[in-house]
């Protein structure tokens, strides 16, 4: 039977229990809010400038006049470095996606590559996420391979640290990213920044986004401007975007930038530039860089472009079993959003690369390879991701021409039709693009 008890003290245990609790929230809320950042006015979003570095990035959504300079001057710079007649050599554009721990396909595929004897100096490199981590080490070249390889070492604990629930809801994220940004610290140094930086004097450039999370608009990085300024932030603020452009959005904590528009400064919020695009190359901001050759005012001769795009990632749909929760149904939410913003990606490059005669080649996780694991950042799937990718590199990888689940003859050779729709005798062959007629 059980003992009976003191309604006084039940209430007084009541009362205790319900100041404990409050007093748990107050001081939770009060650690949270002691960071009060200053957002970006909308009003001054395009005269916005990083404080003590001018003109290293844009907004990628319009024409930038810093990136169009950039882009002649680039010229310039490789015709005093190289002479004339590189100028007359194919410029060769590596663009890196976004993909968590599937970084180490990415990685795996650029080391394979280097064992080949066939990977070939890059004019121009850009990542987003996990691609923003690997870009630096592959825009220095194969001698940086070895750093590479940190996607075969790290587990989760090296990457992130879980935080309390209780005290996540009161903060900016469900984890804390300092062992990445300890990460960042050890293998991105000042030997390399100066290395980037005389890589950028030579004509090449190295381009990273981010996502300016107030704005809902993707930031282009021009990496080898801010390495090569001379400032001495400036190895903190390489550092600070490589690791925004990684912060997935309520996973990891943003990053915090100081910025100055019209004579005041604020703090724009910077998070995984993965949120906008899974791969970056042709924004409004970049064109002058797809247009080598084009314009007479680019002052080179019409060169041939290719274009190599490693999508760390699976590109087709997989099936897997789903739990009717919560956390299940939502974490195969995003998992699709992701895919298929890939998926529309890829199909943009393709569309701008074939209308601009540029030789466009896909790199992506084969459709058989084992599914990931549960846990991210699991050190065993990383590793037998990246000895894959290598080999398939090392033997010469099987680029893909257009992307998946597409016939370009479907759109650039139409088949002829009859009015039912069944194909005419002698249709499907090759025709080009549609010419439509000029009416009288």
């Amino acid at each position: 039977m059980p003992v009976s008890q003191n309604p006084r003290q039940g209430a007084r245990a009541g009362h205790l229990a319900l100041v404990g609790l409050v007093a748990v929230l107050l001081v939770v809320q009060g650690c949270a809010t002691l960071r009060a950042p200053q957002p970006l006015p909308a009003a001054l979003e395009d005269k916005v400038q990083v404080l003590g570095f001018p003109d290293v990035r844009a907004w990628a959504d319009q024409p930038s006049k810093s990136l169009t300079e950039s882009a002649l001057e680039s010229l310039k710079q490789e015709r005093a470095a190289y002479g004339e007649e590189s100028l007359r050599k194919p410029a060769v554009l590596l663009a890196l996606s976004g993909g968590g721990d599937n970084g180490a396909f990415g990685a795996g595929v650029l080391c394979g590559w280097s064992a080949a004897g066939t990977r070939p100096r890059f004019k121009l490199v850009t990542g987003i996420s996990t691609g923003a981590l690997i870009a630096p080490f592959a825009f220095l070249g194969s001698e940086y391979d070895s750093k590479l390889k940190v996607y075969t070492m790290v587990t989760q604990e090296d990457i992130f640290r879980k935080k309390s629930l209780l005290t996540a809801f009161w903060r900016e994220s469900l984890a804390d990213t300092r062992p990445l940004a300890d990460l960042l610290a050890k293998y991105i140094d000042a030997s390399m920044l100066q290395a980037i930086a005389a890589e950028h004097k030579k004509g090449r450039r190295l381009f990273i986004g981010t996502t300016q999370f107030d704005a809902q608009r993707l930031v282009i990085w021009n990496m080898g401007a801010i390495a090569a300024s001379g400032h001495p932030e400036a190895l903190k603020l390489f550092r600070k975007i490589l690791l925004a452009s990684a912060s997935i959005p309520g996973a990891f904590p943003p990053q915090y930038i100081k910025v100055k528009a019209g004579g005041q400064e604020y703090e724009e919020m910077h998070v995984d530039g993965g949120t906008m695009t899974q791969v970056i190359l042709y924004e409004d901001a970049l064109k002058p860089f797809g247009k080598f050759g084009k314009k007479k005012q680019v002052l080179a001769p019409q060169r041939r472009r290719i274009l190599y795009i490693i999508r760390n990632g699976r590109i087709k749909p997989d099936w897997e079993k789903i739990k009717p929760r919560l956390l299940p149904i939502a974490a195969r939410a995003i998992d699709t959003l992701i895919k298929t913003q890939s998926v529309g990606d890829l199909f943009r490059l393709y569309a701008f690369a074939r209308r601009d005669g540029i030789d466009y080649n896909l790199a992506a996780i084969p459709t058989d390879f084992p599914p990931a694991p549960k846990e991210m950042f699991d050190k065993a799937y990383m590793n037998k991701l990246f000895e894959t990718a290598y080999e398939m590199a090392r033997k010469g990888y099987p680029w893909q021409k257009h992307p998946p689940l597409f016939d370009p003859k479907s759109i650039f050779e139409p088949q002829e039709r009859g009015a039912t729709g069944e194909e005419k005798p002698g249709a499907g062959k090759p025709n080009g693009p549609r010419k439509l007629k000029k009416k009288s």
